[in-house]
This record gives C-alpha cells, sequence and structure tokens, in this order.
C-alpha cells in the first residue's frame, strides 16, 4: 500500500469550525453539551451531520439501531469498505470533543480528498455509532455491541432510560430507524480517533497517542445489608453499620488495584446509601465496583480478591452482603496492521507519540472483535473528560485528524 505524502494534511480550520457549530446543538449550562442519545438534540445534531456529509458528495446508509454510515465511493466496487469515526451523543455535563472529533475528522478526511480530486480503491464510510456513552440507555457502546454481536437488538431496544421510555420507542420517535440488518456490513477495517480522556499525553508533551490495547472492564454491584438505628442512642457494640463495612470494601478495593501497577485501576462511582439520613446509621448500602485492566488474568484475580476479601469483612461485621456483576468486557488487543498505519502516520508526519492503552471504552473495542481496528489519540487538558470542562486545542484536533487522514487513506489505497 502506498503511503500518502507527507505534506499531505486536512484543513484544521475547517474541522475546528465544525467542531464549534456542532457544539452549538445542545449546549451545556457550562460551556459543554447535552446532547444525550435519542433525544431531540441528538436528532439535531444528525441532521447537521447528514447535511454536511451529502454536501461532501456522500451517500447514506442507515440501520434499525440507527447507527449511520457515510459512504464515498471507491475505484473498485468489490473492494470493502474502510470505516471511521465515533459518536455524536454526550454525556449530560459531557464535553464538545468525547466522540465528536472523531466523527467529525472522519468527515474532514473525505473533505480533504474530495479537495485534492484523490481517489481511493477502497471506499470509505464515515460512521456515527448509536449511544456510546450509555449514560440514557445502559450499558455504553450500546449499537456497536449490538452491530459485533455482543447484544441482540431485542434486548438493546428494550433497554429503558430513568422516564421508563424504552431505546426502541426514542429511536423511532426522532426518526432515525433505518431498515439495514444490523451487522450485515463487512469491513476491510475501521478506525476512531479519540480524545485521550486522560492525562498522560499531555503530561508527557506527546502529541499523539497510537492506541495498542482497550482496558477490560468489570463491573460488580454490591449489596451491603445491616440493621438501621439510632446514630446517637445506638452502643458501638451493638452496630450494624452497613456503611462502614462499605468503607471497608472501597478500601480492599484500592488495596487491589494497587497491586497490580500501573496499568490496573478500581473504584466504585456509584453509590447508594439508605436511608441516607443524617441520624441514622445506614442499614443497606448499594454500589458499583469498577474494575479496570488491559490483561484478563488482572482482572479475574482482582474480582475474586474482591468477592473473598468483601465476604470476610462483612461475615467479621456481622453485616451480609450479595455480588451481582453487572457488566464488563475483556481487554482489547488491536489489529497489529491498522496499530502500525497509525504510528508510521504519526512519524511520517513528524508527531511525537507513545504507544497507549486506552483507560475507557469505545466503540472501536467492540469493532475489533468483527473487522481489523485501531484508535489514534489526542491530549486533552488536565485528562478531564465526561465533564463539561473538557478542553482541547485546534492544534491537538488537527494533528489527530492528521494521523487519521494517513493512516485511513493508506489503509484504503490512493489510486495514482
Amino acid at each position: 500500500m502506498a503511503a500518502p505524502s507527507d505534506n499531505l494534511k486536512i484543513n484544521g480550520d475547517r474541522l475546528w469550525d465544525m467542531l464549534m457549530e456542532m457544539a452549538k446543538i445542545g449546549p451545556g449550562i457550562a460551556g459543554g453539551n447535552n446532547r444525550q442519545t435519542l433525544t431531540d438534540e441528538d436528532g439535531e445534531g444528525r441532521i447537521l451531520f447528514h447535511k454536511w456529509c451529502i454536501e461532501a458528495g456522500l451517500t447514506m446508509g442507515i440501520d434499525q439501531m440507527g447507527n449511520m454510515f457515510m459512504r464515498r465511493e471507491g475505484t473498485d466496487p468489490d473492494a470493502l469498505p474502510v470505516y471511521v469515526g465515533s459518536h455524536l451523543d454526550t454525556q449530560p455535563t459531557g464535553g464538545k470533543y468525547d466522540g465528536v472529533l472523531g466523527v467529525l475528522a472522519g468527515l474532514e478526511i473525505v473533505r480533504t480528498l474530495n479537495d485534492l480530486d484523490m481517489k481511493t480503491k477502497h471506499p470509505i464510510v464515515v460512521t456515527n455509532w448509536t449511544n456510546e456513552e450509555g449514560t440514557r440507555f445502559a450499558p455504553a457502546m450500546l449499537a456497536s455491541g449490538v452491530f459485533a454481536g455482543m447484544h441482540t437488538q431485542d434486548w438493546a431496544y428494550e433497554r429503558t432510560d430513568a422516564e421508563g421510555k424504552t431505546f426502541g420507542t426514542e429511536l423511532k420517535r426522532i426518526g432515525w430507524r433505518g431498515e439495514e440488518e444490523v451487522g450485515a456490513r463487512k469491513m476491510h477495517a475501521f478506525f476512531e480517533l479519540h480524545i485521550e480522556q486522560g492525562p498522560i499525553l499531555e503530561i508527557e508533551g506527546k502529541d499523539i497517542g497510537v492506541v495498542t490495547h482497550g482496558q477490560g472492564l468489570s463491573w460488580t454491584q454490591i449489596t451491603i445489608t445491616g440493621k438501621e438505628s439510632h446514630t446517637g442512642s445506638t452502643p458501638m457494640p451493638m452496630r450494624k453499620n452497613a456503611g462502614l463495612g462499605m468503607a471497608k470494601v472501597l478500601q480492599l478495593v484500592d488495596e487491589v488495584a494497587w497491586s497490580h501497577k500501573p496499568d490496573a485501576v478500581g473504584a466504585a462511582g456509584h453509590i447508594d446509601v439508605y436511608p441516607n439520613s443524617r441520624n441514622v446509621i445506614p442499614g443497606k448500602v448499594v454500589f458499583t465496583v469498577d474494575l479496570r485492566s488491559p490483561q484478563l488474568a488482572v482482572i479475574e484475580d482482582m474480582e475474586a480478591r474482591l468477592k473473598d476479601g468483601a465476604q470476610k469483612i462483612c461475615d467479621d461485621m456481622g453485616l451480609e452482603i450479595a455480588f451481582e456483576k453487572v457488566g464488563g468486557f475483556d481487554p482489547v488487543t488491536f489489529d497489529e496492521t491498522c496499530v502500525t498505519a497509525v504510528r508510521n502516520a504519526a512519524e511520517r508526519l513528524g508527531y511525537s507519540h507513545r504507544d497507549l492503552i486506552s483507560g475507557a471504552g469505545h466503540d472501536a473495542c467492540w469493532i475489533n472483535r468483527v473487522a481489523p481496528t485501531a484508535m489514534v489519540m489526542c491530549p486533552c487538558v488536565d485528562g478531564l473528560s465526561h465533564n463539561e470542562a473538557e478542553e482541547i486545542s485546534p492544534e491537538w484536533a488537527k494533528a489527530g485528524a492528521d494521523v487519521l487522514f494517513h493512516a485511513v487513506v493508506e489503509t484504503a489505497e490512493i489510486v495514482e
């Protein structure tokens, strides 16, 4: 495969203008975005993206999960397409770049090819995956998961939001349910550009993260049951404090994660305390432990030590404990050829780079199961994401999109 010349780069100003224009849809209250999946705002963002794609000469396919596939034809009608993209949906208090950068950088690749009147052997398909965030309808990466055969479509359609509305009903309501069978498409390769959502690239002064692996994830919901009683009048020896039990378990989670440093992590982000009253000792707590590592054996070890250690803690305290595995996926090793294309592109363009393990889940993690896949990452300020204060620079966005352009176009094969 012939590599693009190192003087071929995307239009950074045009990409940045698209990012700022999309950010006007579903504005947050503190400078970010609230464009949750299958809301009216999500529908409006899709309309704008579709408009831009049609103007760039792309044709749309849309499947029954609402995944948008915007196609630029190749010269070989039998060649499998190279896919590139991410997601347009955001967290309730999300930033302007998480996911959106990857979709619009894919569109900018097409616009640049059009400007240069360049053709590729393989078609290029710019993709918007539905419900990557999983905030409104859990789990995350829902539609790409159905595409990759990890979930059934019927199960996905039955996911409900906080108001009891179902995914299937809301997808139809906003008018973005297609007729195409989910997962029927075959891919030559898939590339995704994303902000790092962590601090490593910025701290080390690197322009590009070459993502070699994605961390595996394990979510275990733990329920500890004790006895509600008055905080002032219950003697210490007679207490069955579920909150204290949770505190000791969370200390265990931290110790277990530290024992597998530097790549393993663990914490609890979702915690419910009952009755959550100032003068009542908690009688029940429900919390979800999030364990992650790029090695499956490490995840399994952390899960086992969590369960054994938490059980002993509660037994010693006279508390009841129950465990429920509520989510997870195995670690991901991205395709060596695609990863090499990303690394070579960064070197060819003179961008500083380092190999990186993604600590977050992405649509690419599921698509890697059905097609050769790789990811490109760019820095974000202070590693902050899933926050309206999320920020990147135009230079970082352009560097990431330049590398993405070269990796995608090399894989799609330039026709001289």
